[in-house]
């Protein structure tokens, strides 16, 4: 082996040399280990249990060669997506006999080859040391994979081709629900190679905000399934932002209470009684985040009298064209100096930590385990993931910051019946 392919590989293995622990152990390591492909375990000990690793080995082998063989994938680059406005879901209707489930099966089957295409060709745009990390590359195939599953599906004509669709996108979207983590594990893996933060930050905010329009709509199709009479499909026909705000001020209370012992109380005011259509689903990404960072930046600005901290406030303010959360805290607020970072990806180490509870991953490695574990948290993920999210549904999230005081964090989003031009998913 060439000496400086050698020294590229031991450095991917984060091996100093060819003596390091880490690679005596690859190479050392008996064929019985557990192997890991697309993220299956396979142990195999003898020839009766090989039938399932070749399985696999094709799978991947089909995988990687789509990189090399892609035209298909390219034709479906270069159509253009269909986004659709949620008032057309919303007042789609449903009929008695089932149509509007199979007229949406259609436009998925038509639409998410397409929109996963894009996201292949975002993969392939990276820089060539940030595709080649394992974690990215098994987050690459994993749309390679998703992709040549969804065209090989044959075309949906009944209801019993619909129903095997609607099986197959919810294995789908049970496969992907670990990906923001992989993207998150995988930047900060070989975030010394990074050196355009800008590339990163469009990739990141470009196949996060597919990833969640993909993910509404097969939950829609899937929810369209249900009897509800509050619910079409994902979206609530008069939602209540009090009552959404207070189902994740208990989630993130409790996190609280688990690390710190205590809670800070939650005040909502403003218009508490507002109801309007709109989809819970982006609330329910972006909400625990916003609540748990001020639950933590308050707590750990008075860690000498955590039974005695001041109140988070939160204030709903809502009109014609879009609704307003508020949140404020007073966790002592962001310093000058790094409250320009604080929607960057990664933006979270020790030492910021240290200087701003607000940088910290405390309730992290709580959190990846809970109801929230797949959509942003941990990694220094959350801030800007919300961020990039509200500006997909026309909306945005800003943060003002009273240093030795507390921040103010402001969602706004546009109704999706409101005066001037909707989102689209």
């Amino acid at each position: 082996m060439r000496p400086c392919v050698t020294g590229r590989a031991l450095e991917m293995l984060g091996c100093s040399n060819i003596n390091s622990p880490g690679v005596t152990r690859i190479l050392r390591s008996p064929m019985s280990k557990t192997i890991n492909l697309n993220g299956v375990n396979e142990r195999f000990r003898s020839t009766s249990s090989m039938q399932g690793y070749f399985e696999l080995a094709r799978e991947r082998s089909k995988t990687v060669a789509s990189f090399y063989n892609q035209s298909a994938i390219d034709a479906s680059a270069e159509k253009a997506s269909v986004r659709l406005t949620p008032a057309t879901l919303l007042y789609a209707g449903k009929s008695p006999d089932g149509h509007h489930v199979l007229s949406s099966a259609k436009y998925l089957q038509k639409e998410l080859p397409v929109r996963i295409a894009h996201r292949i060709k975002g993969f392939r745009s990276l820089p060539f040391i940030i595709g080649c990390n394992p974690t990215i590359l098994q987050v690459h195939e994993l749309y390679i994979r998703a992709y040549h599953m969804l065209c090989d599906f044959p075309a949906i004509k009944d209801q019993e081709t619909e129903t095997r669709y609607s099986t197959l996108v919810q294995q789908l979207l049970d496969d992907h629900k670990d990906v923001v983590t992989m993207l998150a594990e995988g930047f900060r893996e070989c975030r010394r190679h990074i050196q355009d933060e800008n590339l990163v930050r469009n990739f990141l905010d470009t196949t996060l905000t597919s990833r969640l329009g993909i993910r509404m709509l097969a939950t829609h199709h899937l929810a369209l399934h249900e009897e509800n009479a509050d619910f079409v499909g994902i979206i609530c026909r008069r939602l209540s932002p009090k009552k959404i705000i207070e189902k994740w001020v208990d989630f993130a209370g409790r996190l609280c209470e688990h690390q710190y012992g205590s809670a800070p109380r939650v005040r909502i005011n403003g218009h508490v009684a507002a109801r309007f259509p709109f989809i819970p689903l982006p609330l329910d990404y972006i909400l625990p985040e916003l609540l748990k960072n001020a639950m933590r930046a308050t707590m750990e600005s008075h860690l000498d009298t955590p039974y005695n901290v001041p109140d988070i406030v939160v204030t709903i303010a809502n009109n014609e064209t879009d609704f307003v959360i508020r949140i404020s805290d007073r966790g002592g607020g962001i310093p000058h100096s790094i409250l320009a970072k604080v929607m960057d990806y990664h933006f979270s180490t020790a030492e910021q930590s240290a200087q701003d509870p607000r940088m910290s991953n405390l309730f992290d490695s709580i959190t990846n385990s809970g109801p929230q574990s797949g959509p942003m948290h941990g990694f220094g993920f959350g801030l800007p993931t919300s961020r990039a999210y509200a500006e997909y549904l026309g909306g945005s999230l800003s943060v003002q910051s009273m240093q030795g005081i507390g921040t103010d964090v402001y969602l706004r989003l546009k109704h999706i019946d409101g005066k001037g031009e909707s989102f689209r998913l």
